[in-house]
């Protein structure tokens, strides 16, 4: 069988994995069976090496150090007994193999690394759901509402202010009104004063006769 035959057969097996490289920090969750019993094992460490490509046997060789002691294992990337694979760390490396990091411990062993956000499930079907024509129907729908409900809001000040400014001018009449008798008493009494201030003093004549 030719090899353009072969991938098309086994086009069906492959998953769906983020972009992986030599030099690039992970977490590989595995299933484990342990009797009746299946768990889920984590397993984080940095890919030393890739083999088999982006076929259905790609695999990748992931290391890591506990208690001193370096810990290598080999997983096939499209395998059902893996859950998923989150990348965490990336570092630029020149090899394709890093099989010096073999002979390297503590700080001779680190690389230049760029820490990566891991998003969850959950979070990519939210960001998937927001991009449907639905949702963005649904976005352009309460934007319209939005709009109009302002508009009716300023339509009903215009109308509003009017009103307030007819009720105000009878008020001011009426107060009006009510001013001009107090205004006329007044008048009245500073008359009043000033004839008993007229009375009370005595004229030129009459001073004279005296």
């Amino acid at each position: 069988m030719s090899q353009a035959v072969v991938s098309e057969l086994t086009k069906k097996y492959l998953r769906k994995t983020p972009e992986l490289k030599t030099g690039y920090t992970v977490r590989v969750h595995q299933k484990i069976k342990e009797g009746d019993k299946e768990r889920v094992q984590v397993f984080e460490g940095l890919i030393i090496k890739m083999n088999g490509g982006k076929g259905v046997g790609g695999t990748i060789t992931v290391r890591k150090i506990t208690e001193g002691v370096g810990v290598e294992k080999i997983f096939p990337i499209h395998s059902p007994n893996i859950v998923k694979i989150e990348v965490k760390k990336i570092a630029k490396v020149r090899r394709s193999k890093l099989y010096y990091m073999r002979k390297l411990s503590g700080k001779s062993a680190r690389l230049r690394e760029q820490q990566v956000n891991i998003v969850s499930d959950q979070e990519l079907l939210h960001t998937e759901k927001e991009k449907t024509p639905e949702t963005a129907e649904k976005n352009v729908a309460e934007t319209e509402n939005i709009a109009k409900k302002a508009d009716e809001e300023a339509e009903n000040k215009t109308n509003q202010t009017p009103a307030k400014e007819e009720a105000k001018a009878p008020v001011t009449e009426q107060e009006a009104e009510t001013e001009k008798p107090k205004a006329q008493a007044t008048e009245n009494a500073k008359q009043a004063n000033e004839e008993k201030v007229e009375k009370e003093t005595p004229t030129e004549t009459e001073e004279e006769k005296k």
